[in-house]
C-alpha cells in the first residue's frame, strides 16, 4: 500500500499500480481514465494508464471502482516553478467535448461534517453555517479568467518531477472550471497555512504570469479551500483518533480562536 486516504493506492508487480475508489464512483474514475489519455495525447505529461490491461477501465470489484497505472518509479515533488509551468500548460489546452464534469467545490462537504460526530455541536453547527454562507457566496462570485481544463488538486505531490519530465497525478478531480482554483491552492500555502516561502511564491507567479491573491474572488476561494481540507481532516479524524488535534485545531483556526492567518497546520499523515 503507498496510501490510504480517499482512495486506497497500492504498487503491484510488474510496473503497475491499483487505485481503488469507494463505490459508487465509477463514473468518476472512467473519467479520470480518460483525462489521463487525453492528457497525455494533448502533450501535457500525466499518469499514465496501464496498457497491457486486458479489460475496461474501470474494473469493479464488489461494488469498488478499480483503475490500473504506469508505476512512475522514484519521483519528487514539483518545484513551485514547476507547478505553475504545468498549470499554465493545462490551462491553455481546449476543452475536449465528452467525459469532463464541471468543478463542484462542496461536493460531499456537508456529509462530512454531518459524519463528524466526535466534534463538538456547536463545531459542527458552526461548520454547516459557514458552508451555507460560502454556497451562497459562490453563485456571485467575481468572474476571472475563462474557465478551462483544471486539475483541481494542484500541489506539489499531485505534480510531480520525475526524469522524463513533470506529471501530473491523481486526475480525480480535474474538471471545467476557473484556473482561479487552481492557483489557489499553493497561494494558500502563504496566506493561509504558512507552508511556502514569499521568494518561492514570486516563482510560482513569475512562472505561470499571474498572482491570484491580487483577484477579487482570492478571498472566496481560499475560504473554500480552507474549508474543504478542514472537512477533510474532520471525516479522516472520525475513523482515525491520533487526527482529532489536527482537525481541532483547523477548526478553531477558522472561528478565529487561534489568531489572524497565516495558521500553522500540520500535514495529515
Amino acid at each position: 500500500m503507498l496510501s490510504a486516504g480517499e482512495n486506497h493506492v497500492y504498487r503491484l508487480s510488474g510496473g503497475a499500480i491499483a487505485r481503488v475508489s469507494k463505490p459508487g464512483q465509477e463514473q468518476a474514475a472512467s473519467r479520470e481514465v480518460f483525462l489521463a489519455s487525453w492528457l497525455n495525447a494533448n502533450g501535457v505529461r500525466a499518469v499514465q494508464p496501464y496498457a497491457d490491461l486486458q479489460a475496461d477501465q474501470p474494473v469493479v470489484v464488489e461494488g469498488h471502482p478499480v483503475t490500473f497505472w504506469h508505476d512512475l518509479g522514484n519521483h519528487r515533488p514539483g518545484t513551485p516553478r514547476e507547478v505553475a509551468a504545468a498549470l499554465k500548460q493545462l490551462h491553455s489546452l481546449p476543452i475536449p467535448g465528452k467525459m469532463v464534469a464541471r468543478l463542484a467545490p462542496f461536493v460531499r462537504l456537508e456529509e462530512r461534517i454531518t459524519a463528524a460526530t466526535w466534534l463538538p455541536t456547536d463545531d459542527r453547527t458552526w461548520l454547516l453555517a459557514r458552508l451555507e454562507d460560502l454556497q451562497a457566496a459562490w453563485t456571485d462570485r467575481p468572474r476571472g479568467l475563462p474557465d478551462s481544463v483544471i486539475h483541481g488538486d494542484a500541489w506539489a505531490g499531485n505534480v510531480v518531477g520525475t526524469p522524463e519530465g513533470v506529471t501530473l497525478l491523481d486526475l480525480e478531480r480535474c474538471t471545467v472550471g476557473p484556473p482561479e482554483w487552481d492557483l489557489t491552492s499553493t497561494a494558500c500555502r502563504v496566506t493561509s497555512y504558512s507552508t511556502l516561502s514569499a521568494v518561492d511564491y514570486a516563482d510560482y507567479c513569475e512562472a505561470y504570469g499571474r498572482d491570484v491573491t491580487l483577484w477579487d474572488g482570492f478571498d472566496l476561494f481560499r475560504d473554500i479551500r480552507e474549508l474543504r481540507v478542514t472537512c477533510y481532516a474532520a471525516y479522516r479524524a472520525q475513523h482515525d483518533p491520533a487526527l482529532r488535534p489536527n482537525a481541532v485545531t483547523r477548526v478553531g483556526c477558522l472561528r478565529g480562536l487561534n489568531g489572524p492567518r497565516p495558521w500553522r497546520w500540520d500535514p495529515l499523515p
